[in-house]
Parts: C-alpha cells; structure tokens; sequence
C-alpha cells in the first residue's frame, strides 16, 4: 500500500495514524524516507485534524537544508514506506534460517537396535548443540519521552544537554525537538532506544526529573518494539 496521495485526505489520515507512535518514517532519525514522505505532503497539514503529522512536518522542516545528506534511497518515492510494505528480498535482512535435521534419518533395515539408538542419541545431540550455540537477540524498544520544563524561562538547550548526558549500558539517545505545549512553554521529545533487559524506563525518568533545575516532569508518549 505504502502512503499515496498525501494532499488528499484518505492519504493525511493514514500517515496521520502511521506518526501517533513514531517520530519518523522508518527508523530513530530521519532518513531520506522522512524526505520522500514531506516532499509528497507540500505543505503544513491542519494540525486540528492531523496533530501527529503536524508534529512531524514541523520537526522535519528543520532539516531541510540537509535533505540531500540524510541516508537512504534517494530515488524511492512516499509510497515506498508506510502500512503493508513488505522490504524486497534485496533489502530484507536475511532471517536466520532454523536448520532442519533428519533426527532420525534413515538407515538400513539390516541395522540391529543398538545401532539405530546410538545414531539417534548421535544426532539428537548435534541438534542441541546447534541450538545451545544460537544466542537469542536482546529484546529493544524505541521510546518516545517527554521532558517538561517549569516554565518557559526555562534554558531548553541546557535541560537537554542533562537529558543527553545521561549514559547507561542498553540505551541510546535519537533524535529530538521542542514542541510547543503553550503560553511560550516548549517541551523537549526526544526518542530513544532501550534494551528491555537492562534500562528500566522508571529509573531513567526519575533520574532525568533529579534535574530539578530544569525538569519538572516526565512522560512516555509512545513505545514500541523493535
């Protein structure tokens, strides 16, 4: 399906729904997808109809004068991204491949019992061992959080640089922006990627409101699993 028609609607919508729990098009930073998909909305959506676009479009413009830096395809078009695209054979990471074994295979009827059980015991053995050594990926998350300040005197730049500072085993910061919450008060979104065994979310946002200089409060505004 991918996003078509984005001046329209029907296309808004979709790529409204597709942004709730995303800062961008693919990926935790922009890419030439979030290109793709600006050049083909043209301009600044309703944000009373489509607030997650709005949001979007707003953050991506600020990039513009690096468009032709940003990594990915430069000649896929908007409709190459977005619901039901399914990545080509040539650009889909190769799934690991779960080796079938034959755990009892075929033998001669002339092999006596002992024979037939020592060969299976042989075989069955092989197999745990090529289970034993395939190690299981760290489950992560991409998590978009935001970090509100006092008020709007509040130095942005230095309440973010806290934020940034802040570096565990399991977790990397990505891309961020100042949203406009009212009355000349901006928050910090930021996204970042947690290994869901090592970084607890209610440890990380406590340390980051221990800025009480800065930080009055915390939220998670989406998660989801990578």
């Amino acid at each position: 399906m991918g996003f078509t028609d984005l001046i329209a609607d029907g296309g808004l919508t979709v790529l409204n729904s597709w942004l709730e729990t995303r800062s961008y098009i693919i990926g935790t930073t922009p890419s030439q997808a979030d290109v793709a998909v600006f050049n083909g909305v043209s301009k600044s959506p309703d944000p009373a109809k489509y607030p997650h676009v709005t949001r979007w479009y707003k953050h991506i413009t600020s990039f513009q004068d690096e468009f032709s830096t940003l990594p990915g395809d430069t000649s896929a078009a908007a409709s190459a991204y977005g619901p039901e695209i399914t990545p080509s054979p040539a650009t889909a990471p190769a799934a690991e491949a779960e080796e079938e074994i034959d755990l009892f295979g075929s033998s001669d009827e002339s092999e006596d019992d002992a024979e037939k059980e020592a060969l299976t015991k042989k075989r069955l053995a092989e197999y745990a061992a090529k289970k034993a050594g395939k190690v299981k990926p760290d489950a992560k998350s991409i998590v978009t959080m935001d970090v509100k300040p006092w008020d709007d005197e509040t130095n942005m730049a230095e309440l973010e640089a806290n934020v940034r500072a802040i570096e565990k085993d399991g977790l990397v910061w990505g891309g961020s922006s100042f949203v406009e919450v009212g009355f000349g008060i901006k928050k910090l979104q930021i996204n970042l990627v947690v290994v869901d065994d090592k970084i607890s979310l209610d440890e990380l946002q406590q340390q980051i409101e221990g800025d009480e200089e800065h930080v009055q409060s915390t939220d998670i505004a989406a998660m989801q699993k990578l």
